[in-house]
């Protein structure tokens, strides 16, 4: 989040607690300069963080970085967008898929939605791009991707605050909820997309209607 102490102790913006709620005083990331939005944990034990920040513990990250388990930084990791991450979701082949407010992720384009090889190099064959920011992404168990957001297209198809992708990354055709507001001087969003054992999906944000 976007605090600066944890039960009086200084931790900037990231901590972890013990199951008692306590702070664990060896964890210690150290995003000092601004928020962290999301958290991922992978299978291995590293912990994926994105947000505002462009420092983890001294060392330039611009807005992702991977800690490992004891919150010292992965310094093998460094994907390098060129502005906010708001969502991360991991796959479970290990990549890594991330959206926010960027426009390029390490010098290549890609419109606020991008997925990442495990070592954080862009993953060249998945390119959704969306019209505007991405939210929330949102992973279904047959391995297409849900996510919501502000944007008004996705591959230049029409899709309001929220779409569907095939795991390849082509837009789900079959899937359009339509979320907005009649008022077109309302910026209509979805922040958040959790998936139910029944397969519905529930979505809230700042729209009036759906359909």
């Amino acid at each position: 989040g976007s605090f600066t102490t944890v039960g009086g102790t200084t931790r900037y913006n990231i901590a972890r607690l013990n199951a008692d709620g306590s702070l664990d005083e060896t964890f210690n990331p150290d995003a000092t300069d601004n928020y962290v939005y999301s958290i991922a944990l992978q299978p291995d034990g590293k912990i994926l963080i994105g947000g505002y920040f462009t420092t983890v513990g001294g060392t330039t990250r611009n807005y992702i970085a991977r800690l490992n388990a004891d919150g010292s930084l992965d310094t093998t990791f460094d994907p390098n967008p060129n502005g906010y991450v708001h969502s991360i979701a991991i796959q479970p082949d290990g990549k890594i898929l991330m959206g926010g407010w960027f426009t390029t992720v390490g010098g290549t384009t890609r419109n606020y939605i991008a997925r990442l090889n495990a070592n954080s190099s862009l993953d060249t064959s998945f390119n959704p791009n969306a019209e505007s920011i991405v939210n929330t992404i949102a992973l279904q168990p047959d391995g297409r991707i849900l996510m919501g957001g502000r944007f008004t297209s996705v591959g230049g198809t029409e899709r309001n605050c929220i779409a569907r992708l095939n795991a390849n990354g082509t837009l789900d055709s079959a899937f359009n909820p339509d979320a907005g507001d009649p008022d077109p001087e309302v910026s209509s969003e979805v922040y958040s997309i959790a998936l139910q054992p029944d397969g519905r999906i529930l979505i809230g944000g700042t729209f009036t209607y759906v359909g």
